[in-house]
């Protein structure tokens, strides 16, 4: 293995504050130092970051990249007045039930591409578009081999054969479905919101993925308050994301517990629903993230330069707050100590702008300001 020095950078965002005039030098894909770039050690290959801000990698904890299809009409028709709801789910699981595992694999490798050119450098991947035990373990399998964030979500909506045996679905989920996904799945998720899973549903599906080794996650709060943010909390979920809709009930439970608040942005871009309130979670002590929610009905985006652009403009954050979320607030909420932030042996994750502060991340909105990845 070579060591790569990261020279000449005018900002670095290390864990340990930012720095002006540094460098990092990258060793068998960890971070082996940081420092001043006049103290720099030799090494067997220079990177110009031409004074630009070196950032940590983006880690992404909630994507949906497994699918088929287009729902371009839906996206049109919200834009002309519709009402978003949890039902159009349905037309990309047919999508997604009739392609082949070639198409499904190319589709998700395009847009992991596109993550990963954006400067997101980890990334989880839910299921959740299959629905039958075959349809749920081949997708997890088929993410498997972009990601090891891997997550099962056969309780996304009930399909159209059990629209009238909501309970008859939860029992495939925690039984057949379950077996089938587990081997390929390290996290287990459910859509608790009207129109998909209620709160009780929401606790046995959960609790049956714990019983099989998974960790829980848990969409919730995003169409209305329910009890599922403090459900979550309670079973000691990794995550509960949405979080648009919260009660101050909901913000005290993720206060004084453990489960880190995801954030979704361009979901409400694309729904035209309210954004969340990033400084009320802040300001009470909770950990946030922000994750892009790539999916194809209701946030169609890889982008989390998007996303943080969001979070400063319309919900609260400060740019380096948000830079914050979309790194050790995403670590956190996959409950990795690896990666999110630039600490001498941590993953060697790292974003280079074309910029001089990431303040351009949302100064700059739209602008592809990230001019070199590199993973590990």
């Amino acid at each position: 293995m070579t060591t790569t020095l990261i020279d000449n950078i005018g900002l670095l965002v290390a864990a340990d504050g930012e720095r002006t005039d540094a460098a990092v030098v990258i060793d068998s894909g960890r971070i082996a130092w940081i420092g001043e770039r006049a103290a720099a050690p030799a090494a067997d290959e220079r990177v110009d970051a031409d004074r630009g801000c070196v950032i940590p990698g983006f880690v992404d904890s909630h994507s949906h990249l497994m699918f088929a299809g287009d729902r371009t009409a839906e996206f049109a028709a919200r834009m002309s007045g519709q009402k978003y709801a949890a039902g159009g789910i349905r037309s990309t699981v047919a999508a997604t039930r009739a392609a082949t595992d070639e198409q499904l694999l190319a589709n998700a490798t395009r847009l992991s591409a596109e993550m990963v050119r954006g400067g997101i450098t980890t990334f989880e991947i839910k299921s959740g578009y299959g629905l039958t035990a075959v349809d749920e373990a081949r997708c997890l399998a088929l993410a498997g081999q972009l990601t090891s964030e891997t997550t099962y979500l056969g309780a996304h909506v009930a399909p159209v054969e059990y629209q009238d045996d909501v309970a008859g679905y939860v029992d495939l989920v925690t039984g057949t479905m379950l077996d089938a996904a587990a081997p390929y799945a390290r996290w287990i998720d459910v859509f608790c919101e009207t129109g998909a899973f209620d709160v009780d549903q929401a606790r046995t599906i959960l609790t049956a993925g714990r019983s099989r080794g998974l960790g829980m996650r848990m969409h919730a709060g995003q169409l209305g308050e329910s009890g599922g943010v403090r459900l979550a909390v309670e079973l000691g979920a990794a995550s509960v994301d949405h979080c648009t809709f919260l009660a101050d009930a909901d913000v005290d439970a993720l206060a004084a517990g453990s489960t880190v608040a995801t954030l979704l942005p361009g979901a409400e871009f694309s729904t035209k629903q309210p954004y969340p309130d990033a400084r009320r979670l802040l300001d009470a002590g909770v950990t946030v993230a922000l994750a892009t929610d790539c999916n194809p009905g209701s946030s169609f985006t890889t982008s989390m330069s998007f996303c943080i652009a969001i979070a400063v403009r319309e919900m609260g954050m400060t740019p380096a707050e948000a830079v914050t979320a979309a790194t050790l607030g995403g670590a956190a909420a996959l409950r990795r100590d690896d990666v999110g932030s630039i600490t001498v042996g941590k993953r060697a994750d790292l974003a280079i702008l074309a910029a001089p502060s990431y303040v351009h991340l949302a100064y700059r909105p739209g602008v592809p300001l990230v001019s070199r990845v590199f993973v590990a």
